[in-house]
């Protein structure tokens, strides 16, 4: 049976415009009838996954997502005194493995994400190529893995619409974060002067923009089925541990980097509720289908989000088999207490 992890985060950003339409509008949604404030779940997972706090966490399991794996098997054959022909071939039959190439080129049409172990493979088969000055057989081009310990894969799952056998199923679910209250999207003009201009002809900006920002108070949930993870890593009870508590600071302290320079929107969660149990998860987003209209808004947010998990386990039966909060707003809890929490798997039967 599966267990799983649920985390429910309460976030205040000030104003910002932390995640973009084409436009360059900050993101939205309208629930419960108004419009909120919208995180998309890529822009949060590629914050966390590509953070120095992950990367500190995780170093030497965190894969890279890229059409481009091509250009350097290139260059390391060219740089090597390959001739160029045969280098093109060669790193054409290497990458296709990975995805479908684009007409005449050795880029692959969609991103492919590759695994630690799959770019070792992909070096160390270019530098035998290079040795021994021949092209790839069949045998050597068997390089994907279906497993492998790259917890970003583990945690976001993988899919390769060329070869199906070698997907992974993500373990980790991250809803797109809104906010828990009505927004208004507001305009900022704003100027730049050019430092030389002595206002001698000319008092007038340099530059004359627009920007667009919101504020707001963000409700997320994360579900991590940590059977699944274990399933993913190979088994290794370790690196599930380390893992999970990378991915629950993460989630706690990096903000997504959309505006940061012209904003420094940076936030911690102020209220986590974590959850693990065996029963079928669900997100508790329904406490703010009535957004709070209040002038104290986290205090109702967090006691929304109380009074609604009351009710659902009421109704439903009590979906965690143990829970931990952490309050900032109060001092209740840490976030050493909530990762040890969250790295601890449930005894068997519990």
């Amino acid at each position: 049976m599966s267990t799983f992890i649920q985390l429910h985060l309460l976030t205040s950003y000030p104003p910002a415009n932390l995640n973009r339409d084409d436009l360059g509008r900050p993101k939205t949604a309208v629930m419960g009838g108004v419009q909120r404030l919208r995180i998309s779940s890529q822009s949060l997972k590629r914050a966390w996954r590509t953070s120095e706090l992950f990367e500190e966490a995780l170093a030497g399991h965190i894969g890279t997502r890229t059409k481009e794996m091509g250009s350097k098997v290139f260059s390391d054959l060219t740089n090597a005194g390959i001739e160029k022909k045969q280098a093109e071939e060669w790193t054409m039959a290497i990458v296709s493995q990975f995805g479908k190439l684009k007409a005449k080129s050795m880029e692959i049409e969609q991103l492919a994400h590759f695994s630690p172990e799959e770019i070792h493979d992909i070096e160390t088969l270019t530098q035998t190529l290079i040795k021994e000055n021949r092209q790839p057989t069949e045998e050597d081009l068997k390089l994907l893995r279906k497993n492998h310990q790259s917890v970003d894969i583990a945690l976001f799952g993988r899919m390769l619409a060329s070869s199906p056998a070698y997907n992974i199923e993500a373990a980790c679910q991250v809803a797109h974060a809104i906010t828990v209250h009505k927004v208004a999207v507001e305009d900022d003009y704003f100027t730049a002067v050019d430092d030389l201009n002595a206002g001698k002809e000319d008092m007038g900006a340099a530059h004359i923009g627009e920007t667009e920002f919101a504020a707001g108070l963000f409700y997320l949930y994360i579900c991590i089925n940590r059977s699944l993870l274990l399933e993913n890593l190979e088994n290794d009870e370790a690196l599930v541990a380390k893992t999970i508590h990378a991915l629950t600071e993460a989630t706690a302290c990096i903000a997504p980097t959309g505006k940061q320079n012209s904003f420094a929107s940076r936030a911690y969660a102020s209220y986590i509720l974590a959850e693990k149990g065996r029963r079928q998860p669900r997100s508790l987003s329904v406490a703010f289908l009535n957004p709070v209209t209040g002038t104290d808004m986290l205090s109702e947010a967090i006691a929304s989000l109380k009074s609604t998990q009351d009710k659902m386990d009421k109704v439903y039966g009590q979906v965690s088999e143990t829970s931990y909060t952490l309050n900032a707003t109060t001092g209740e809890g840490s976030l050493k207490e909530l990762l040890d929490f969250i790295g601890k798997p449930l005894p068997l039967g519990g």
